[in-house]
């Protein structure tokens, strides 16, 4: 299960961290700054991969931090014990807490530190396509419209192991994305849709259809309305108190009935408790 095999040799030596080339792109790693400025670390296990990808390198290149995929799980191998080193400020320290917190992360799969990963952030009817893989290139990305019209996005590379590339349409709706076996959704429209213009309450809109049914309308600021049911056409609105008109708006599509004990159990505790009262009578 384990990406790698300890040839239990323990080696003694000071040495700095650094990432490995695909580190550079790992979602895990790639964000990891300032590498020449990291402490060192004193200890490192010699291993020998046997499976997974390389993030981290000590000694000599020697693999320090390994990430690999079993099945359905998720395993991570780091040959130190010497992290603490950093959240101790040894030699300027490093980012212990970030690397751990991005390992734990990534083993709970965490959409954002997925190696292979197409996302699309939109801005009215304008979209950013990123792909993240750890592969040297990437083809084109198929954007099918709402209306099913189809094109193909290129993208440029913005960094290591991320490509990037814009899409603009007028049509408002939801957008597929596909670029090899990724897929990705999202909607473009307006940057502020109707129902966020105005989002302060107000009844103005409503007050024509509420006047027509001589009704009203309150702010809970001024405390709970007491309900009242009141008859269609009457005021339907007073200080402190709204009303409820019964419409009648029902229909009854089935009606079960079920007896609580069938009949011969009845008759039996009936018989029971006469026989019972009849011997108590008798007796006093």
């Amino acid at each position: 299960m384990l990406p790698a095999r300890p040839s239990a040799r323990v080696i003694e030596e000071a040495y700095r961290p650094a990432l490995s080339a695909t580190g550079l792109q790992h979602p895990v790693t790639a964000e990891l700054t300032g590498a020449e400025t990291w402490g060192r670390w004193m200890r490192q296990i010699e291993l020998e991969p046997t499976a997974g990808t390389i993030l981290m390198e000590g000694v000599g290149d020697r693999p320090l931090l390994l990430l690999d995929r079993v099945e359905e799980g998720r395993v991570a191998l780091l040959a130190s014990d010497h992290a603490w080193l950093w959240s101790r400020g040894y030699e300027g320290g490093g980012p212990q807490l970030e690397l751990l917190r991005r390992l734990a992360h990534w083993m709970m799969k965490e959409p954002e530190l997925e190696e292979e990963v197409l996302t699309a952030d939109a801005t009215g009817q304008r979209m950013r396509i990123r792909r993240r893989t750890l592969g040297d290139t990437v083809g084109a990305v198929t954007v099918t419209a709402p209306d099913g019209s189809t094109r193909e996005i290129k993208l440029t590379e913005t960094g290591p192991g991320l490509w990037e590339g814009v899409y603009e349409n007028d049509q408002i709706g939801l957008y597929h994305l596909q670029e090899g076996d990724q897929r990705a959704v999202i909607g473009l429209g307006p940057a502020a849709p109707r129902e966020f213009e105005q989002t302060i309450a107000t009844a103005d809109l409503l007050a024509p259809a509420v006047a027509s049914l001589r009704g009203g309308a309150m702010t809970l600021e001024e405390g709970m309305p007491v309900l009242r049911n009141v008859r269609q056409g009457r005021p339907a609105s007073g200080r402190g108190w709204i009303g409820l008109t019964p419409r009648e708006a029902y229909e009854t599509t089935a009606v079960t009935q079920a007896a609580l004990l069938p009949p011969w159990l009845l008759l039996l505790l009936a018989a029971s408790l006469l026989i019972g009262a009849w011997l108590r009578e008798g007796r006093s």
